[in-house]
């Protein structure tokens, strides 16, 4: 689409923001083949390791967040936040973007900012259905807003938002495989009720006991469970499943493979951040939330009821998982007029072109400029 451009990609953190992030990347290069882009990621987090994977370049900046409790770090975070100011001043110098993008995570700040006082268009992707403070200060800047929940003008200027949901990986926007190869793929039964769990990109510990608890449960009622429990929490479950040699649990670090565990899925248990929203709405199957109740401004919670007013998602709180969530499981595996119903209505809450809607919105305003 014309002269070649150039496009800075902000922020990472979590799955929830580097996804998205990555979509709208793909995007750019599918509707310009020429286009840069070029990825700035706090240093240590998860996007210093996926950017690259997905064919990018990133750099890191040393941007920390706020503890919530009293520390020695809190301390250091205005003198590290000025040497990240002063280095995203010096990345978008030397790059000479035509755009800077924010998909929130800590370093989408100090880029956002830095590129709004030097006169460069800023756009920003919100997630959530209640965004941070900071979004909430970087919007004051920014040309849009691109939004995935209705309501956002609430806390945003009503001109600039642009209701587009949220772009998810390429592999979970068009066709699922059939579910008979996906069973096939993780080995599973094709005439047993398959649980998916997803506690997000990192784990969930409150999502992992629960299901560790009702393992027995699940296995009387002779359900096989796909099980994704994140790095920090694999070693210890392998260690004390091992013994019930329990062939229908299916257990994995991580499944890179989403589209082939969402098409095997008859019931989803899932965190309720909003890259996975996004994605369970496209999947457009029956889905039991947990939301973690670890987030800035509870908005997981937030995310999820958006989705149970409208009757299209079942939601357990975090601290009555563990005692509620086997029960809920077996009712809603024993209902099939409950599952259509959960899977008609998320479905009609999908988006599945949210990451081109975002990057021509971006082209035409640079075209305007």
């Amino acid at each position: 689409m014309g002269e070649s451009k150039k496009y800075i990609i902000a922020g990472g953190g979590t799955g929830g923001h580097i996804f998205p992030a990555i979509a709208i990347a793909d995007a750019i290069r599918q509707n310009n083949v020429d286009a840069e882009v070029l990825f700035v990621g706090a240093s240590g987090r998860m996007e210093m390791e996926k950017v690259p994977q997905a064919g990018y370049k990133i750099i890191g900046l040393e941007v920390v967040g706020i503890q919530r409790r009293l520390t020695i770090e809190n301390l250091l975070v205005p003198i590290k936040l000025l040497k990240s100011l002063l280095h995203a001043r010096k990345i978008i110098n030397d790059y000479k973007p035509n755009a800077c993008i924010g998909v929130g995570g800590y370093a989408s700040a100090p880029v956002l900012f830095m590129a709004a006082l030097m006169g460069i268009q800023t756009f920003i992707q919100e997630q959530n259905s209640y965004p941070g403070i900071t979004n909430k200060i970087l919007s004051k800047f920014a040309n849009k807003i691109f939004v995935a929940y209705d309501n956002l003008n609430l806390f945003f200027n009503p001109n600039k938002i642009k209701l587009t949901g949220n772009p998810v990986r390429k592999d979970i926007s068009g066709t699922l495989p059939s579910k008979k190869d996906a069973l096939d793929f993780f080995q599973l039964d094709e005439f047993k009720k398959t649980i998916l769990v997803i506690g997000g990109s990192l784990g969930a510990r409150t999502v992992n006991e629960a299901i560790e608890a009702n393992l027995e449960l699940f296995v009387k009622q002779d359900y096989q469970v796909l099980w994704q429990t994140g790095k920090a929490y694999y070693t210890g479950i392998i260690e004390r499943t091992e013994k019930l040699a329990i062939k229908q649990i299916k257990i994995h670090q991580f499944l890179k493979e989403m589209n082939l565990a969402y098409a095997a899925a008859d019931v989803i248990v899932s965190r309720a951040g909003a890259l996975s929203i996004s994605e369970l709405c496209i999947v457009g199957k029956p889905c039991v939330l947990i939301p973690s109740p670890n987030v800035s401004e509870d908005h997981q919670t937030k995310n999820a009821m958006a989705l149970v007013h409208k009757n299209a998602a079942l939601m357990i709180k975090d601290n009555e998982a563990i005692k509620k969530l086997g029960n809920v499981l077996v009712d809603l595996l024993n209902n099939e007029q409950q599952q259509d119903a959960l899977a008609v209505n998320i479905k009609m809450l999908a988006k599945s072109d949210a990451a081109n809607e975002i990057v021509k919105e971006i082209i035409s305003s640079n075209q305007n400029k």
